[in-house]
């Protein structure tokens, strides 16, 4: 019997480890970067950002990933699409020439960046992150983004905390693999 991109999906859950108390008590996080700790289950996230990066072939210039673990996700779906990466990081981690954004965190502001040129205008982009809760980070590389020429026509994130709400802060779709 041939697996369904859902069943992929379950599958995928099996690979979460959960903290209680992290970052902070009372906080459960799950860990949807525990996949990496196990060669199937790097083999079948690589699988199931396969079958995306198909539904999005011929609708992506570019991939633009958030520092750090959106640097995992998005050179495997760029490579797939065949189309470069953009790195979106912290401010201090990047050389050259940026643009800038601040936002606003839980407990205080900090910076994105990304390269001067980077970008180029109307380039098509896919954001690709980790996780989605408040929409605080995604939002703000969208900002960059815009500033920079480009058009977000789709977001990625691995796992979605839904009572948060954070996709309505977003102007652009979102594929979220698991939901919370």
């Amino acid at each position: 019997m041939t697996k369904t991109f859902e069943d992929d999906i379950n599958d995928l859950l099996k690979f979460v480890e959960y903290f209680p108390d992290f970052p902070k008590p009372g906080i459960l996080y799950k860990d949807v970067l525990s996949v990496l700790n196990d060669r199937n289950g790097m083999q079948l996230l690589e699988k199931i950002l396969k079958q995306i990066s198909l539904q999005l072939m011929g609708k992506i210039d570019c991939v633009a990933m958030l520092e750090t673990r959106g640097y995992i996700i998005g050179p495997i779906i760029a490579l797939q699409l065949s189309v470069p990466c953009i790195p979106v990081s912290k401010k201090g981690n990047l050389p050259g020439t940026l643009i800038e954004q601040s936002y606003t965190l839980e407990y205080g502001e900090d910076i994105l960046t990304i390269q001067l040129n980077s970008i180029k205008k109307g380039q098509r982009i896919l954001l690709v992150d980790d996780f989605l809760a408040t929409g605080g980070t995604l939002k703000a590389a969208s900002n960059l983004i815009k500033k920079s020429g480009g058009d977000i026509v789709q977001g990625l994130v691995l796992m979605e905390k839904c009572d948060l709400e954070g996709r309505k802060r977003l102007d652009f779709p979102i594929i979220s693999l698991i939901s919370d």
